[in-house]
């Protein structure tokens, strides 16, 4: 079984690929997308930026969500539930 870091969103937002990997979340899944082609500019179809929860942006998207079991993507942890709400 594998055991996951928890992130919560201020810990997410330190991975945006300026000094290290690039991080984003969805569906309360953090993702490493730092070795996906289409997020080499640090900025997706020049929409969406890395270290950010994308969950509510996924219905803009012209892909669904299958884009995460892709073998660029990687599983690094989960998202933290915002205690704020």
């Amino acid at each position: 079984m594998t055991t996951y870091k928890t992130f919560t969103i201020q810990e997410l937002r330190r991975y945006d690929g300026e000094t290290g990997p690039m991080y984003i979340a969805y569906q309360g899944i953090v993702y490493d997308v730092s070795e996906c082609p289409r997020w080499h500019a640090g900025l997706h179809e020049h929409l969406h930026f890395p270290a950010q929860d994308l969950t509510d942006e996924m219905e803009d998207a012209p892909h669904d969500s299958e884009v995460f079991s892709r073998p660029c993507v990687k599983i690094v942890g989960r998202l933290a539930e915002d205690e704020s709400k």
